[in-house]
């Protein structure tokens, strides 16, 4: 990008105080100049050395008392080399025009608006503030020595004492520091600086001991002591979408049961984000569904046309023994990844100052260079930047040149808001300009999903990437990070993109989504999936689907191609399970029966009902470049099966569901003890080729440990 950079204004992005537009603009340009990156990061580093010095400055604390006002130091004396003289001074005016630069930027700000300067002691009426125009325009006093007045200009003393950091005694000669002390608050503590705003805070609480700290004038009886600072409060935002746990259904009344399939898997990561650090999950953080299918089973490739098979199995509940417990699962077919169609994909990156977290950004660096190093030279890479402006760092770059891609994302820093929506927009753009007929046309958006600047709303939001999907461009959200994640909003996003979306909590993580199961995450092989089951009411006298939540669909969905539902990727298996209640028990839902209809007779079942089937599972989908919907349908027999007959895979899914359910304090899961849980987890362990089943149980343990 060409356009002026001013020094103040490198200086100022690398201690944070710009945003907005101005920051977006600095960041591209800096990203793009490798003298500005160097300009970066030798302010950041001088930042760092200054902090670093202080808060080694350890001594015993000097009782501060009132003394009366005293002149000045003598200036440094005439042995002081020139050179290291300049270099000082050069020091001095980078830091003071840092701690200028707030006045600079909020210029637009009154005076009595801005924030008062920063004493050793209670403000009071007569102290001066950044805004006051007596202070601002008749300054006194020798900053480089031991003492200041701090007199305004109409000769009223200022009542409060306040502590000056004197020249450095030992400059460091290797960095250039010859610091020469400024104010311990004012325009010091008044920045957003990183370093700068700390070291504000503390200097009163540093250099002591080895030289007398400078005294303002006071006048009157000396204030007492101010409180000790309050430690900063770390807010959580974070915000999952309401779960309302599906309840029981009487066959003969709802004989229909119809959801979208779901191959997400961002919950069971972002949970065991949660066990990790010590605390249980919230309960609208566990997402049943994901959970289950994070992990993979032996199913069955399909052997005819669809590109998935069906595979239906039942056995008894686990958690409730005269209950059965039913498994649909589907088995997408797998390709191999070296003959996989082209790629045309578009990072999408949110670079604002939230994502200033070694969780964040940094994560998102090493992430997406593991996927470039999967790529080849049929795929093409573009990388859109967003914070509060939109940005094309790097242009349509073919994937053998993976030194170019990995580079383009080095260079990334961030800094400013988040205009989510205007970086969409410019995505899809650029996506549509390199549309791979055939291939894989996709947008991998990377962020924590904290917008605040444009489209904000999050319905609004929902509908941009409807309107964008209908392009046949596809969106993957892997989202990242803690305190302010947006797990709602990135799940809608996926969701109606016709895409997939998993949280990356580790490097392991971004390797399994992204190298595992490179082609299941890139290349759909269906889309618009729906499951319908209709229950026979002569063999089930009612059912509750397990998760599933937010995925429901109406019993007219099903057959109208209009409705959007889930995709599935290459290989990628989904595993949905059901809790039937055999007819002869009572009724689930604890309602009691309605009376007999007038006008139709609903006890009439059709020939089919006496046939032994349990249910029928339908299921429609279509091709990916496809608007029309292709129906099967497979029929179930209950074959009895006891919990312990049924195959491993079925087994390690129960538990999981059951982690779930215990995770979430179900009200379905009461009588069911973690204990149990882990035994029939441990049954279920399989070959466990990558490890995930072993760490679950883990899981498992912690989770019980937190429970207690």
């Amino acid at each position: 990008m060409n356009m002026k950079i001013e020094d103040w204004q490198v200086t100022a992005f690398a201690l944070g105080e710009l945003s907005g537009d101005e920051a977006q603009a600095v960041a591209v340009a800096v990203a793009a100049d490798p003298a500005l990156r160097q300009q970066v990061e030798d302010a950041r580093r001088r930042a760092g050395v200054l902090t670093e010095r202080l808060t080694k400055e350890e001594a015993p604390p000097v009782q501060v008392s009132p003394v009366p006002f005293r002149q000045p130091a003598p200036p440094a004396p005439a042995w002081v080399r020139p050179w290291f003289t300049w270099i000082g001074a050069a020091a001095c005016i980078m830091i003071v025009s840092a701690l200028m630069l707030p006045s600079l930027s909020s210029s637009r700000m009154s005076p009595s608006s801005r924030p008062p300067m920063a004493l050793d002691g209670p403000a009071s009426k007569t102290s001066p503030t950044l805004g006051d125009p007596r202070v601002s325009s008749d300054w006194k006093g020798d900053f480089t020595g031991p003492t200041v007045s701090l007199a305004t200009g109409e000769g009223e003393e200022v009542v409060e004492r306040a502590i000056f950091f004197p020249e450095a005694k030992e400059a460091d000669q290797n960095e250039g520091a010859d610091y020469d002390g400024y104010l311990a608050g004012g325009r010091a503590s008044s920045t957003a600086a990183p370093g700068l705003d700390r070291m504000g805070r503390r200097l009163r609480e540093l250099r002591r001991g080895d030289a007398p700290p400078a005294v303002g004038v006071v006048v009157g009886p000396p204030r007492p002591d101010p409180a000790p600072p309050q430690p900063d409060i770390a807010y959580n935002t974070e915000s999952y979408p309401n779960i309302v746990e599906n309840a029981f259904l009487s066959a003969k009344e709802n004989p229909l049961s119809t959801f979208s399939i779901d191959v997400d898997t961002a919950s069971y990561a972002n949970v065991r984000r949660f066990l990790t650090g010590g605390m249980l999950p919230p309960a609208d953080a566990v997402r049943i569904e994901e959970l289950i299918n994070y992990f993979s089973y032996d199913y069955a490739q399909p052997t005819d046309e669809h590109p998935f098979a069906v595979h239906l199995e039942m056995a008894a509940c686990p958690w409730k023994s005269d209950h059965r417990l039913l498994r649909v699962a589907l088995k997408g077919r797998e390709i191999d990844v070296a003959k996989r169609p082209p790629s045309n994909l578009v990072f999408l990156l949110d670079v604002s100052g939230s994502m200033n977290q070694p969780n964040k950004l940094p994560l998102v660096k090493s992430a997406l260079s593991l996927l470039a190093d999967q790529l080849t030279e049929n795929d093409r890479v573009s990388m859109v930047v967003y914070a509060g402006a939109s940005g094309l760092v790097l242009p349509p770059t073919t994937g053998d040149h993976r030194a170019a891609i990995r580079n383009a994302l080095e260079q990334l820093s961030a800094g400013g808001s988040t205009n989510g929506g205007s970086g969409i927009q410019l995505a899809y753009s650029i996506a549509m300009q390199n549309f791979v007929e055939g291939g894989t046309n996709r947008v991998i958006l990377a962020t924590d999903g904290d917008w605040n600047v444009g489209v904000t709303n999050q319905g609004d939001l929902v509908r941009l990437i409807e309107e964008k999907a209908k392009s046949g461009i596809f969106l993957s959200v892997l989202g990242f990070g803690t305190g302010n994640y947006k797990d709602d909003t990135m799940e809608q996003l996926a969701d109606k993109g016709n895409g997939n979306y998993a949280y990356i909590d580790t490097l392991a993580e971004a390797r399994k989504v992204l190298v595992e199961q490179m082609a299941g995450t890139l290349c759909t092989i269906a889309k618009d999936v729906k499951i319908q089951i209709e229950f026979n009411p002569a063999r089930v006298a009612g059912y509750r689907l397990i998760g599933y939540e937010n995925r429901l669909l109406a019993k007219e969905d099903f057959n109208d191609d209009k409705k959007d539902a889930g995709e599935i990727g290459a290989g990628h298996t989904v595993t949905a399970l059901y809790e039937v209640v055999p007819a002869g028990l009572p009724r689930p839902d604890g309602k009691p029966p309605v009376d007999p209809l007038k006008y139709q007779d609903s006890n009439t079942l059709t020939p089919a009902a006496e046939n032994g089937e349990l249910c029928t599972v339908k299921l429609r989908y279509k091709a990916p470049a496809s608007d029309t919907s292709t129906l099967m349908e497979v029929p179930l027999r209950d074959e009895h099966e006891r919990f312990d007959e049924a195959s491993e895979d079925f087994r390690f899914a129960a538990s999981v569901a059951g982690y779930g359910m215990l995770l979430r304090r179900s009200e379905y899961a009461k009588g069911f003890t973690w204990d149990a849980l882990s035994e029939i987890a441990a049954g279920g362990l399989g070959a466990d080729k990558n490890g995930y089943r072993a760490e679950f149980i883990e899981m498992v343990k912690k989770a019980k440990t937190l429970s207690r």
